[in-house]
């Protein structure tokens, strides 16, 4: 099947398409009336659906693909010789050994409450004492539930730590020494070593550095979009090598700062914004890379949709569509989603029908 050829230039409003010195910012409306082909050609041309979903308004940007928060583990126990320390690009997870002083290792628990004081049966109550008590029984040290998870460090407490210390091959002790273990928020990815094995580890001394295990991608946006992004807004990423992934608006910045360039001259504000990215499988551990990222600021949901493409200029203005029974039906033309490629539609088509476009 062929047809003439007829304008498919689509201009867009300036909610987001601006072509201006070789730049382009994509996520637009359409809404100007394209002017006629001058000529007229025969292209092949082949049908599409006209299907009921989803179209995103999108901007896009260059991120950093890395992790999600840092860390600093600083050591707390008594001066000694560094004889050991997770190198960087390890994980290490709960009850994993980050670092060795004296040939003692220093493990990690899961917690926001930072070590601050022994922990033993003449222990005060407090929150501590609840966080050492979810990691004995996340590792298996209360087998028959008689340790109470709350804020008393009790005979059930100890006999889970000796369990515990058992495990780890040291001294049976029941009680947990300050320094012995450093606790995190979760699992993490050394970053960094700010000591070297051999050299001496004093107290309140930083000895490595780390993030999450979390991936994301983080941005600057400019402050005047900020309140665009909310958490949960769809986010498409393509990687280094051109692999496709997706994810969602973790957190945007409240804090705009400003930068200046090489000459000193200020520039625009901006907020940073952090995205969650489900990358597939096989994808390479990427660190610190660069992607360019394709943020959604307007999202329509349960309209007709077609290919860009099938957009055809109508005689004295407006759009329409070809149907694959040769006749034309007119359409208004709604959001463009440069990720999909469809545009929403509404008039003389619906759900079902079939469309001409060029052959792919």
């Amino acid at each position: 099947m062929t047809v003439r050829r007829r304008s498919r230039l689509i201009a867009g409003s300036l909610t987001g398409v601006v072509v201006a010195a070789g730049v382009l910012v994509t996520g637009w409306t359409l809404t100007t009336e394209p002017e006629a082909a001058a000529g007229a050609t025969e292209v092949p041309t082949e049908t599409a659906e006209v299907t009921r979903g989803s179209v995103s308004q999108r901007f896009r940007l260059s991120g950093t693909y890395g992790f999600d928060g840092t860390y600093s583990v600083v050591h707390r126990g008594p001066a000694g010789v560094l004889t050991g320390i997770a190198p960087a690009g390890a994980r290490v997870a709960r009850g994993g050994v980050l670092y060795r002083v004296d040939g003692t290792a220093v493990r990690l628990l899961y917690g926001d409450i930072p070590a601050y004081r022994d922990l033993n049966l003449w222990t005060t109550d407090g929150e501590d004492v609840r966080q050492l008590e979810r990691n004995l029984r996340a590792l298996g040290m209360d087998p028959g539930h008689e340790m109470t998870v709350d804020t008393d460090f009790t005979a059930a407490t100890a006999a889970a730590v000796k369990r515990l210390q058992k495990k780890w091959g040291v001294t049976r002790t029941g009680s947990l020494t300050l320094g012995t273990v450093v606790f995190l928020s979760g699992e993490i990815r050394v970053g960094g070593t700010t000591a070297s094995v051999g050299a001496g580890a004093g107290p309140d001394q930083p000895v490595l550095t780390g993030t999450s295990t979390r991936r994301v991608v983080t941005a600057a946006v400019t402050a005047e979009r900020q309140n665009q992004l909310k958490p949960g807004d769809e986010v498409a990423f393509t990687l280094p090598g051109g692999i496709k992934a997706k994810g969602a608006v973790v957190r945007v910045g409240k804090v705009a700062t400003a930068a200046t360039d090489g000459e000193g001259n200020p520039q625009q504000a901006t907020v940073d914004v952090t995205m969650s990215i489900e990358v597939p499988a096989g994808t390479p551990d990427y660190d610190q890379a660069s992607v360019q990222v394709s943020l959604a600021t307007a999202v329509r949901e349960k309209v007709l949709t077609v290919p860009v493409s099938a957009l055809l200029a109508r005689p004295g203005g407006g759009y329409r569509v070809k149907l694959a029974s040769g006749t034309y039906a007119d359409v208004e033309p709604g959001l463009f989603d440069e990720v999909t490629g469809l545009v929403e539609v509404s008039g003389g088509v619906q759900a079902g029908d079939r469309v001409e476009v060029p052959q792919q």
